[in-house]
């Protein structure tokens, strides 16, 4: 039979610890012989067998995916890219860069926790920073911020801007042909 308070101690060590625990410090922490927690040890182990046997792993998968396959929608992935690569920003520099509101946004990002309060601004009104968090480094599979990958490989080549742009000028200049056209704005009639 093993001591209740002896078991929950060696599970509350064993699910703190970072690394594995070696027996003669866990036998030291509890004041025990070393053979004993060594046998309380291969008993948990036993108990626990079926919790961690492959045939568990479906449903240890859905558990830990459970709530994270909603996708972030575009204005949330944006913003979060704001976010990690202007970090500490404030949400009206946020707001600034957007375009639009995020107040929505920034609170699914909290929510996930993707985004949390770094500091306040030293400026007037002193406007909560955000960051990203750990976890946001995690589910992109990175360590550091330094690890994400340079903002300019997404930033097109300034020929394709300059492209772009005249592309979008003549469009609106047809636009603004066309629309004046149908209202008889800047068009003259000779006998008058």
């Amino acid at each position: 039979m093993l001591d209740t308070d002896v078991v929950r101690a060696i599970e509350a060590i064993v699910m703190v610890a970072t690394e594995p625990v070696r027996t003669e410090l866990m036998a030291q922490l509890l004041e025990l012989p070393t053979a004993d927690i060594e046998a309380i040890c291969v008993e948990l182990a036993r108990t626990y067998e079926f919790q961690t046997h492959p045939d568990m792993a479906p449903y240890v998968e859905r558990f830990v995916l459970d709530g994270q396959r909603a996708r972030l929608s575009g204005a949330a992935l944006e913003t979060l890219a704001i976010i990690a690569y202007k970090q500490p920003i404030s949400r009206m520099q946020i707001a600034s860069i957007r375009g639009v509101d995020p107040d929505a946004v920034m609170r699914t990002l909290h929510g996930r926790a993707y985004i949390a309060p770094v500091g306040r601004d030293a400026g007037p009104g002193q406007a909560v920073m955000w960051g990203t968090t750990q976890l946001f480094l995690e589910k992109l599979g990175i360590a550091t911020l330094n690890d994400m990958p340079p903002i300019a490989s997404f930033v097109p080549d300034a020929s394709i801007v300059e492209t772009l742009e005249k592309t979008l000028r003549a469009a609106a200049e047809v636009e603004e042909l066309a629309a004046a056209g149908e209202s008889g704005d800047g068009i003259s009639d000779a006998g008058e």
